[in-house]
């Protein structure tokens, strides 16, 4: 769905959009959307752009970053987004932008794309560290067992190195 600027020269244009699972997944298999996802926003003009302001909520499937196990991870995000037309800063040459721009998205053509912008908007979503609980111990370096299960039984390795001393262990 392509929201432009002519349409909404004559009126708001409310958006109820609802994306079949997968239709996001990230195909660097960081995660998978397992369910529906639904926009919900409106976009109006203003001089300076394009406002859309709404919400959005999906479910997500990654992988714990530490014992690889399966995360749940429920989205509803929000948002209210600024889009100017490209032309506005279209030079030949490299300048920076004014700190009062950063947060002001760019299009191209006609207008803005719903579906680039539900993508951002899902990928913002995703935290840095996936972790399946805030204290997921990993799994055990030796064995490969997973460590919030069962503790292994797997020694404890000494560490030979110059660094040891920083971890409070003696070579």
């Amino acid at each position: 769905m392509l929201i432009t600027r002519e349409e909404l020269q004559f009126h708001k244009i409310n958006v109820d959009h609802t994306y079949p699972a997968g239709a996001f997944d990230d195909h660097g298999h960081t995660f998978s959307q397992v369910e529906v996802l639904r926009v919900q926003a409106v976009a109006e003009i203003l001089e300076s752009g394009i406002r859309i302001l709404g919400s959005l909520s999906t479910r997500l499937e990654f992988a714990c970053d530490r014992c690889a196990g399966s995360v749940d991870f429920p989205v509803l995000r929000n948002f209210d987004l600024l889009y100017r037309p490209m032309s506005t800063i279209a030079r030949a040459e490299e300048f920076e932008l004014p700190e009062s721009e950063l947060d002001v998205g760019f299009y191209g053509g006609a207008g803005v794309e719903l579906e680039g912008l539900t993508r951002e908007q899902v990928i913002l979503a995703v935290p840095m560290k996936k972790l399946c609980r805030p204290d997921c111990r990993g799994l055990c370096a030796i064995c490969g067992a997973n460590l919030n299960l069962a503790a292994c039984g797997c020694r404890e390795t000494v560490i030979d190195s110059p660094f040891a001393v920083l971890l409070g262990r003696n070579r």
